[in-house]
C-alpha cells in the first residue's frame, strides 16, 4: 500500500492545538467526532493513518485527561449496531471502557442521554452499576434546540445532574453519532458556570477536512460514510464572513452554529470566542497529507466500498431507498463504477462460470481477493466449505508456494467437524465457514509442516481487498475484519432460504 499520510506529524500538530485550547480555561470539554478507537474509515482514506491515533494522543496526555462516554437510550432499545464491528452500541460501550483502561485513561462515567425509563436501558444501567461504573441519566432538555432561554435555565440544563470531574481535559465520546455528546458538553458548561468556574468547549474533528477542497474525494468519502445521516459537506459561510477564508464543514454543524453560539454566550455571559463552526474544531488532519494523489485514490475506493455496504444494508432492510439513492448519486458525482474496484469483476466472472457449470438459476457464491503483489485469486462454495474459507486457503497456499492439488487440512479433521454441525447441531448448512476452516488449519499445523507454513502467511493478508458475489454471514465478516481484509459484497443472498440466510 502506498503511503500518503504522515501520522507522526499529525499527532504533533493535534496535541499542540489541544493544549493551546485548554490553556484558555480551567477545564476544557472536548467532544470527539468519529471513532475514538479503531477509526478504520480514516485508516482506509488516509493510508499511513494509525487507526488508534486518537487514543494514543490521549495516552500522551493521560495525566490531564478523563473520559465521559455518552450513549443514546433509543440506540440501546433498538439494538443499534456499529457496522465496522457488528456489535450493538451498548456492547461497544463496554468494549470502549476496557480499551480506555488498557491505555491508562480514567473513565469518569457513562451518560445515558434522552433517558425516559426504557426497559432495555434500565437493564444496561444495572449491568454498568453492578460492575462499578458510575452512570448518569440525562433526560430530554426542555426547549432544545431552539428555545435558548428555556435550555439555559434550571428547567433546562439545570434539570440534568452535574457530572463531577477532576481533570483539565474532559473527553466526551460515544459509540457513534447522535449519542448526545454536544448536549452533555453544554450541560456541563452550564453547571460549571453556575459554580463560578471558567470552562470551555471544543470539538476534536477528523472529517470533513476543513482545509481540503469541498469536492475533494477525501471529503466526499465522508459523505459516503455518513449517507444514512444525510450529512452534506458545505462551505462554512460563518468562517468565510469572519476571516474571508474558504473552509469546509458539514450541514449539521453549520445549521446549528447560530443556536449553539447563543447557548454558549447565554451560559458564559460574554461573547463567544468562536466565530464559526470551523473555529470550534481542532482538526489538523490536512497538515498530515504527504501525497494527495494517493489520498484521492484511496478515497475513491472507499466511496465504492461504502456504496456496496449501503446496497447490502438496503437489501437487509436496515436503510431506506433515499439512503441508497444518495449513495448512488455520490458514485455518479465522481464518475465511479462498481467495476473500478479491481476484485469485483473477477468475483462475478467466477460466479458466472460456476453457474454455467452447475446449471443453477440462483447466484453462485464466489469470492475474489487481491494480494499485495496484485495477484487476484478466487474461491467458491462447496459442500465442505464456503467461498470465504476457500479463498483464504487458496491465498495462503499461493503465498507459501504450495500446489493447489495439495490438501492442507486432513479429511480426518474436516469430517468430524462437519458431522458435528450436521448431526449433533442439526445445522442446515454444515459447510465450514472461514473461522472454522482456520481453526481446522491450526490443528493440522501441529503435525503438518506445510499447514504451519501456510498459517504463517495469514499475516500477509492484512490490507488486502476482497469482493463476494453474495452477502457474507456476520461470522465471516468478522473473520475478514480480524485478518485485516477489506471486503465488499454484492447485495444478493446466497440462497432462497429466509430463516437460514437472514
Amino acid at each position: 500500500m502506498k503511503i500518503g499520510f504522515d501520522h507522526k506529524k499529525y499527532l504533533e500538530e493535534q496535541s499542540k492545538f489541544i493544549l493551546e485550547r485548554v490553556n484558555n480555561y480551567d477545564k476544557l470539554y472536548l467532544e470527539f467526532g468519529g471513532k475514538l478507537l479503531f477509526d478504520l474509515h480514516a485508516k482506509r482514506v488516509l493510508p499511513g493513518f494509525d487507526e488508534n491515533a486518537k487514543i494514543k494522543l490521549l495516552h500522551k496526555l493521560k495525566e490531564k485527561v478523563e473520559v465521559i462516554i455518552c450513549i443514546y437510550s433509543g440506540d440501546i432499545e433498538r439494538n443499534k449496531i456499529r457496522g465496522d464491528f457488528g456489535i450493538t452500541y451498548d456492547i461497544d460501550t463496554l468494549r470502549l471502557i476496557d480499551d480506555l483502561r488498557a491505555y491508562e485513561l480514567d473513565v469518569n462515567s457513562v451518560v445515558i442521554t434522552r433517558y425516559a425509563g426504557q426497559p432495555a436501558t434500565k437493564v444496561f444501567i444495572n449491568k454498568l452499576e453492578r460492575r462499578g461504573i458510575k452512570v448518569y441519566k440525562h433526560k430530554v432538555t426542555k426547549g432544545y434546540p431552539t428555545d435558548v432561554d428555556a435550555i439555559v435555565s434550571d428547567e433546562g440544563y439545570g434539570k440534568n445532574p452535574y457530572i463531577e470531574t477532576t481533570k483539565p481535559i474532559v473527553v466526551v465520546t460515544a459509540p457513534g453519532p447522535g449519542s448526545g455528546k454536544l448536549g452533555t458538553c453544554l450541560n456541563q458548561l452550564y453547571h460549571e458556570y453556575k459554580q463560578g468556574k471558567v470552562a470551555g468547549y471544543s470539538k476534536f474533528e477528523t472529517f470533513p477536512v476543513w482545509n481540503v477542497p469541498l469536492k475533494h474525494p477525501l471529503n466526499i468519502a465522508y459523505e459516503a460514510a455518513t449517507v444514512d445521516l444525510k450529512d452534506v459537506n458545505m462551505i462554512d459561510s460563518f468562517h468565510l464572513d469572519a476571516y474571508n477564508e474558504v473552509t469546509v464543514n458539514y450541514n449539521r454543524d453549520i445549521e446549528t452554529f447560530p443556536v449553539l453560539k447563543r447557548i454558549i454566550e447565554k451560559i458564559t455571559g460574554e461573547e463567544s470566542m468562536y466565530k464559526s463552526p470551523t473555529d470550534m474544531g481542532v482538526n489538523r488532519v490536512g497538515f498530515g497529507i504527504t501525497d494527495d494523489e494517493v489520498i484521492k485514490e484511496a478515497s475513491r475506493q472507499e466511496i465504492i466500498r461504502r456504496y456496496f455496504k449501503t446496497g447490502c444494508e438496503y437489501k437487509k432492510g436496515y436503510v431506506d431507498k433515499e439512503t441508497l439513492d444518495r449513495s448512488i448519486l455520490i458514485m455518479e458525482e465522481l464518475n465511479l463504477k462498481q467495476e473500478d474496484r479491481k476484485v469485483v469483476v473477477p468475483a462475478r466472472e467466477h460466479s458466472t462460470r460456476l453457474k454455467e457449470i452447475s446449471n443453477k438459476s440462483e447466484v453462485c457464491s464466489a469470492v475474489a481477493i487481491e494480494l499485495e503483489d496484485g495477484t487476484i485469486l478466487t474461491g467458491k462454495s462447496s459442500s465442505t466449505m464456503n467461498a470465504t474459507a476457500a479463498v483464504i486457503l487458496n491465498s495462503v497456499k499461493h503465498l507459501a508456494n504450495i500446489s493447489d492439488e495439495i490438501h492442507l487440512i486432513s479429511p480426518l479433521i474436516l469430517e468430524p467437524i462437519i458431522n458435528l454441525k450436521s448431526k449433533t447441531f442439526s445445522s442446515n448448512n454444515p459447510a465450514l465457514d472461514c473461522e472454522e476452516i482456520l481453526i481446522a488449519l491450526t490443528i493440522c499445523a501441529a503435525t503438518n509442516p506445510m499447514a504451519q507454513v501456510a498459517m504463517e502467511k495469514l499475516a500477509m493478508l492484512k490490507g488486502c481487498q476482497a469482493h463476494a458475489t453474495t452477502m457474507l454471514s456476520s461470522s465471516d465478516e468478522q473473520t475478514f475484519r480480524k485478518l485485516g481484509i477489506d471486503v465488499t459484497s454484492d447485495p444478493e443472498y446466497s440462497s432462497e432460504s429466509l430463516y437460514y440466510n437472514s
